[in-house]
């Protein structure tokens, strides 16, 4: 929203977040003037390098691609039906003794239970609709 200050710094960064994050947004303008309306709307634009969409009003839509996200990962971890190792600790009944840990290795189609056990998913089975 821009209010009676008008295009102010701290706005044109809350914008240039705003797309960053939707790519896709509207801005409200508390002003009764339509040219400086149309002006706020271009100087949004040339400053965050974003086009305008619609001007209805007081509500002014502008768009930018949004950036690629980058993998914290990186592209060799990357998750799927490849097997992985996973941890799984054992406490003692008594819970004098150290927990047990125990490597396993867990298949794309098997997950691990709250109690420890390895389970495959489930297979989903096609619903037979009448035709």
């Amino acid at each position: 929203m821009v209010g009676g200050d008008g295009l102010t710094p701290a706005v044109l960064k809350e914008t240039d977040a705003a797309l960053k994050a939707h790519g896709l947004i509207k801005v409200r303008v508390l002003g009764d003037d339509r040219a400086t309306r149309e002006a706020i709307l271009a100087q949004i634009c040339d400053e965050l390098n974003a086009a305008p969409i619609q001007h209805i009003g007081k509500l002014l839509v502008v768009w930018r691609p949004m950036p690629e996200k980058v993998s914290e990962r990186g592209d060799d971890d990357k998750r799927g039906a490849a097997p992985r190792e996973v941890k799984i600790l054992k406490f003692s009944k008594s819970g004098l003794r150290r927990p047990e840990v125990k490597k396993v290795m867990v298949m794309g189609n098997q997950r691990v239970t709250a109690g420890g056990l390895i389970k495959r998913a489930k297979k989903r089975v096609p619903s037979k609709k009448p035709g």
